[in-house]
């Protein structure tokens, strides 16, 4: 039994709020002194209780990168902020490299439920907005190549970005749908009705909203219009104040409600000091807590927490903190299929929690019922 002061997900806050955890699933939630008997309570005092957040894009942190061979203290610093379930993303590379990273991430999968699965964030991505991809393994999405993935990633590879425009990426959309992958547009030049026709084909997300894309013009309002029209779309946001200032964000919300999942994009620097590191095969610097491509202005993921990525959207974007909590649980729960069971606080989800202090600081995390800090 875990007791908190405020017990918070997408339906709302209940004060003096209990969850009872059986094994790794909540049995039941309610509120007030009539609680079910157990042996075991936690008792949070004034804290906040809230789902585990759900990260679709992060690259790694704690001086690590998703690529390496061990991701382990990546992983841990993100659930130390709160980040229970992980969508691990890797950049552009050759198809080979890519597939060895995929039969890594299997293993760790094996070992670790709470590891959802694998974005490839490349290489179907366009030359003319590649952002912190290096252009030499971007590739246009052939029949070959997606099936060598496939093969290399069946049950691995969660999601995928696709820049519409390519050739044969109409076609792709639809194999990787087929497979049962989440695929996402994004990292594109592409105009509205590519990005629709996308969208169309079966695509679901868009890859950080306004960031390596076409910007919300009125007269052509590419990938962002498409997305924000279509109810099918969940949109990704990266809510450090660096990619995308408050008031768009706070805009987004309001053109997409429900449909928001606020991401980190975070790299190894994140938990981690500044300096020099890498992402995939690209040199990153990082200042003040901002990673750009080494001598450029070409900004490299960043160094956000979901935690704090939670705090900006309150702080920030002015979201209510169910709806600034349900961009980071309930809504990339459901985009990836998974809102049966992850991202909620009622019986029968994971047993997930983060409490979190008044000042919505995490304190304690637990993941399929066991602490994870």
């Amino acid at each position: 039994m875990v007791r908190a002061a405020h017990v918070v997900d997408v339906a709302g806050s209940t004060t003096d709020g209990w969850v009872l955890v059986v094994g790794d699933t909540i049995r039941a939630v309610g509120s007030g002194p009539d609680v079910p008997s157990t042996d075991d309570v936690v008792d949070l005092g004034d804290a906040v209780l809230t789902p585990g957040f759900v990260d679709l894009h992060g690259h790694g942190g704690a001086a690590v990168a998703y690529e390496d061979a061990s991701v382990g203290p990546a992983l841990a610093m993100h659930r130390a902020h709160g980040t229970t379930r992980s969508v691990l993303s890797l950049v552009a590379n050759p198809v080979d490299v890519l597939a060895a990273s995929l039969g890594r991430i299997r293993q760790v999968m094996d070992a670790d439920p709470l590891v959802l699965g694998v974005h490839l964030e490349g290489p179907f991505l366009s030359p003319h907005n590649k952002g912190a991809h290096n252009e030499q393994f971007l590739i246009t999405p052939t029949p070959a190549d997606v099936n060598a993935l496939l093969s290399a990633g069946e049950g691995v590879i969660r999601q995928v970005t696709i820049a519409p425009e390519l050739p044969g990426a109409l076609d792709a959309v639809r194999r990787f749908v087929d497979a049962g992958v989440v695929v996402a547009v994004g990292h594109t030049v592409g105009t509205y009705d590519q990005a629709r026709a996308a969208f169309d084909a079966g695509a679901t997300m868009l890859t950080h909203a306004f960031n390596a894309m076409p910007g919300l013009h009125h007269r052509a309002p590419g990938p962002i219009g498409a997305a924000v029209a279509d109810d099918r779309v969940t949109l990704e946001l990266i809510l450090d104040a660096v990619h995308v200032h408050p008031v768009v964000a706070d805009t987004l919300f309001r053109a997409a409600p429900g449909r928001v999942a606020l991401i980190t994009d975070a790299m190894g620097a994140a938990g981690a000091a500044d300096g020099e590191y890498r992402l995939g095969s690209l040199d990153v610097t990082v200042t003040d807590g901002v990673a750009h491509v080494a001598g450029t202005d070409t900004i490299a993921g960043s160094t956000l927490t979901q935690d704090a990525a939670l705090r900006n959207a309150v702080a920030l974007a002015g979201r209510s903190l169910p709806e600034a909590l349900a961009a980071l649980t309930s809504v990339p729960a459901r985009a990836l299929g998974l809102g049966d069971r992850l991202g909620r606080l009622a019986p029968g989800f994971a047993a997930d929690l983060v409490a979190l202090s008044p000042a919505l600081e995490v304190q304690r995390v637990w993941g399929a019922g066991r602490p994870l800090d």
